[in-house]
């Protein structure tokens, strides 16, 4: 079965790369660990609306998780060191890797992270952008 795309339209011009975005997207979403909630918060008085991906990284420190940004992809990886030195009884909680991926609209920065009480948030914005309108002159050929 063939994939279709409701963008062949001639009327929409220049978004070819959806479709590879749109491919990346699909293969960075096989795996449900870690879950995650993304929020919208309203804009405030301390700032534009933004918003919040929330990861459930419990057993996670702060130097376990990279955070990168790369060709409009928010990569985020985590990867615990098994401690030799433990002896388990029983051994329920995995020391995992995980890598998770959201690709980011033109224009959405990543604003701060925080890891707190095993959750990993991290903020995004999109910076306020005026609308432009020009006149385009038509030139005559002889």
């Amino acid at each position: 079965m063939s994939r279709q795309i409701g963008l062949s339209s001639p009327f929409m011009l220049g978004f070819d790369e959806i479709e590879r975005a749109l491919d990346r997207v699909a293969k960075a979403a096989g795996d449900g660990y870690p879950p995650y909630n993304i929020e919208r918060i309203s804009a405030s008085t301390e700032g534009p609306e933004k918003l919040r991906i929330t990861l459930a990284v419990a057993g996670f420190a702060r130097e376990d998780i990279e955070i990168l940004v790369e060709d409009r992809q928010l990569l985020i990886r985590g990867r615990q060191h098994d401690d030799k030195s433990r002896a388990f009884l029983h051994r329920g909680i995995a020391a995992r890797q995980f890598q998770r991926a959201f690709l980011l609209a033109d224009g959405l920065e990543v604003q701060n992270a925080e890891l707190a009480h095993g959750l990993l948030s991290i903020d995004l914005t999109r910076p306020a952008t005026e609308r432009v309108s020009r006149r385009i002159v038509i030139d005559e050929r002889e």
